[in-house]
Protein backbone atom coordinates (compact mmCIF):
# COMPACT_ATOMS: atom_id res chain seq x y z
CA UNK A 1 0.00 0.00 0.00
CA UNK A 2 2.81 2.32 0.49
CA UNK A 3 4.23 1.70 -2.75
CA UNK A 4 0.54 3.00 -4.06
CA UNK A 5 0.72 5.79 -1.73
CA UNK A 6 4.52 7.23 -2.81
CA UNK A 7 3.56 6.64 -6.52
CA UNK A 8 0.42 8.84 -5.88
CA UNK A 9 2.42 11.56 -4.04
CA UNK A 10 5.71 11.59 -6.68
CA UNK A 11 2.64 12.53 -9.57
CA UNK A 12 0.80 15.12 -8.18
CA UNK A 13 4.70 16.42 -6.54
CA UNK A 14 5.26 16.62 -10.69
CA UNK A 15 2.41 17.49 -11.83
CA UNK A 16 2.51 20.93 -8.99
CA UNK A 17 6.22 21.72 -10.49
CA UNK A 18 4.93 21.71 -13.98
CA UNK A 19 2.16 23.79 -13.60
CA UNK A 20 3.85 25.93 -11.09
CA UNK A 21 6.73 26.17 -13.16
CA UNK A 22 4.69 27.93 -16.35
CA UNK A 23 2.88 29.67 -13.95
CA UNK A 24 6.13 32.02 -12.92
CA UNK A 25 7.40 31.89 -16.67
CA UNK A 26 9.19 35.44 -17.51
CA UNK A 27 8.85 37.27 -20.99
CA UNK A 28 11.06 39.58 -22.57
CA UNK A 29 10.34 42.28 -25.77
CA UNK A 30 11.53 44.76 -27.75
CA UNK A 31 10.70 46.09 -31.22
CA UNK A 32 11.55 46.82 -34.80
CA UNK A 33 11.43 49.62 -37.09
CA UNK A 34 9.73 48.97 -40.26
CA UNK A 35 10.44 51.15 -43.24
CA UNK A 36 10.22 52.18 -47.02
CA UNK A 37 11.09 54.86 -48.65
CA UNK A 38 8.93 55.89 -51.91
CA UNK A 39 11.15 57.77 -54.60
CA UNK A 40 9.29 59.57 -57.54
CA UNK A 41 9.17 57.04 -60.61
CA UNK A 42 6.78 56.59 -63.97
CA UNK A 43 6.50 54.18 -66.32
CA UNK A 44 5.07 53.18 -69.85
CA UNK A 45 2.85 50.58 -68.67
CA UNK A 46 1.01 50.54 -72.26
CA UNK A 47 0.99 52.08 -75.77
CA UNK A 48 -1.09 50.18 -78.28
CA UNK A 49 -0.41 50.84 -81.92
CA UNK A 50 -1.47 53.38 -84.59
CA UNK A 51 -3.17 51.06 -87.16
CA UNK A 52 -3.83 53.02 -90.28
CA UNK A 53 -5.37 49.52 -91.78
CA UNK A 54 -5.10 48.88 -95.60
CA UNK A 55 -6.30 51.49 -98.48
CA UNK A 56 -5.78 52.43 -101.69
CA UNK A 57 -5.20 55.57 -103.06
CA UNK A 58 -4.94 58.31 -100.29
CA UNK A 59 -7.28 61.11 -101.58
CA UNK A 60 -8.58 62.03 -98.23
CA UNK A 61 -7.48 61.72 -94.78
CA UNK A 62 -7.07 58.45 -92.79
CA UNK A 63 -7.71 59.03 -89.13
CA UNK A 64 -7.02 56.16 -85.97
CA UNK A 65 -5.97 56.29 -82.22
CA UNK A 66 -3.15 55.05 -80.27
CA UNK A 67 -3.75 54.43 -76.09
CA UNK A 68 -0.63 55.40 -73.64
CA UNK A 69 -0.70 53.73 -70.69
CA UNK A 70 1.55 56.18 -67.71
CA UNK A 71 1.98 55.20 -64.32
CA UNK A 72 3.92 57.72 -62.26
CA UNK A 73 4.08 57.50 -58.45
CA UNK A 74 1.54 60.42 -56.76
CA UNK A 75 1.98 63.75 -57.04
CA UNK A 76 5.24 62.85 -59.45
CA UNK A 77 4.85 66.10 -62.07
CA UNK A 78 5.70 64.21 -65.72
CA UNK A 79 5.85 64.83 -69.32
CA UNK A 80 5.16 62.34 -72.41
CA UNK A 81 6.52 62.78 -75.41
CA UNK A 82 6.65 60.96 -78.76
CA UNK A 83 9.63 60.79 -81.32
CA UNK A 84 9.84 61.73 -84.87
CA UNK A 85 10.23 57.97 -85.46
CA UNK A 86 12.85 56.07 -87.58
CA UNK A 87 11.77 57.24 -90.75
CA UNK A 88 14.68 59.22 -92.86
CA UNK A 89 14.32 62.78 -92.53
CA UNK A 90 11.26 62.87 -90.35
CA UNK A 91 10.43 65.17 -88.23
CA UNK A 92 7.74 65.86 -85.28
CA UNK A 93 5.41 67.34 -87.42
CA UNK A 94 6.07 65.19 -90.65
CA UNK A 95 6.80 61.77 -89.80
CA UNK A 96 7.36 59.11 -92.26
CA UNK A 97 6.21 55.47 -92.61
CA UNK A 98 8.77 53.67 -95.15
CA UNK A 99 8.24 50.98 -97.35
CA UNK A 100 11.02 47.87 -97.50
CA UNK A 101 11.15 49.94 -101.35
CA UNK A 102 12.14 52.68 -99.06
CA UNK A 103 9.03 54.40 -100.53
CA UNK A 104 6.97 56.67 -97.39
CA UNK A 105 3.92 57.80 -96.31
CA UNK A 106 3.68 60.81 -94.23
CA UNK A 107 1.47 60.75 -91.15
CA UNK A 108 1.29 62.85 -88.04
CA UNK A 109 0.75 62.17 -84.23
CA UNK A 110 -1.62 64.70 -82.19
CA UNK A 111 -2.32 65.44 -78.56
CA UNK A 112 -5.26 66.50 -79.63
CA UNK A 113 -9.25 64.74 -81.22
CA UNK A 114 -8.84 67.89 -83.70
CA UNK A 115 -5.66 67.20 -84.67
CA UNK A 116 -4.13 70.96 -84.22
CA UNK A 117 -1.26 70.11 -81.58
CA UNK A 118 1.50 67.98 -82.80
CA UNK A 119 2.53 65.74 -79.90
CA UNK A 120 6.33 65.90 -79.88
CA UNK A 121 9.75 66.14 -78.06
CA UNK A 122 9.87 70.00 -76.63
CA UNK A 123 9.08 69.85 -73.29
CA UNK A 124 6.67 72.55 -72.79
CA UNK A 125 5.78 73.22 -76.28
CA UNK A 126 4.46 70.05 -77.65
CA UNK A 127 4.63 67.00 -75.22
CA UNK A 128 2.00 65.85 -72.76
CA UNK A 129 2.27 67.35 -69.05
CA UNK A 130 0.65 65.11 -66.47
CA UNK A 131 0.50 64.68 -62.84
CA UNK A 132 0.79 60.77 -61.22
CA UNK A 133 -1.91 59.65 -58.94
CA UNK A 134 -0.40 56.23 -58.59
CA UNK A 135 -2.40 54.58 -61.19
CA UNK A 136 -2.19 54.26 -64.48
CA UNK A 137 -3.41 57.07 -66.53
CA UNK A 138 -4.47 56.74 -70.26
CA UNK A 139 -3.39 59.34 -72.69
CA UNK A 140 -4.92 59.33 -76.51
CA UNK A 141 -2.35 59.72 -79.87
CA UNK A 142 -4.34 61.26 -82.33
CA UNK A 143 -2.73 59.51 -85.74
CA UNK A 144 -3.70 60.89 -89.34
CA UNK A 145 -2.48 60.54 -92.82
CA UNK A 146 -3.02 63.44 -94.72
CA UNK A 147 -4.50 63.29 -98.31
CA UNK A 148 -0.95 62.95 -100.29
CA UNK A 149 0.49 61.46 -103.61
CA UNK A 150 0.19 57.62 -103.30
CA UNK A 151 3.15 55.92 -103.32
CA UNK A 152 3.71 52.02 -104.60
CA UNK A 153 1.63 49.74 -103.31
CA UNK A 154 3.22 47.37 -99.87
CA UNK A 155 3.49 47.44 -96.43
CA UNK A 156 4.57 50.74 -94.52
CA UNK A 157 5.75 51.13 -90.84
CA UNK A 158 7.39 53.67 -88.54
CA UNK A 159 8.59 53.07 -84.88
CA UNK A 160 7.80 55.76 -82.52
CA UNK A 161 9.60 56.37 -79.18
CA UNK A 162 7.74 57.36 -76.23
CA UNK A 163 9.50 59.13 -73.58
CA UNK A 164 8.70 59.39 -70.14
CA UNK A 165 10.47 63.18 -67.98
CA UNK A 166 9.78 63.34 -64.78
Amino acid sequence: MKKIATSVFVVGTMAFMAISGSATAATASSSFQVNLTIQGECKVQSASNVDFGSRGVIDANIDTTSTIGVQCTNSTPYTVALSAGAGTGATVGARKMTSAANDTVGYALYRDASRTQVWGVTQNVDTQAGTGNGAVQSYTAYGRVSAQTTPAQGAYSDLVAVTITY
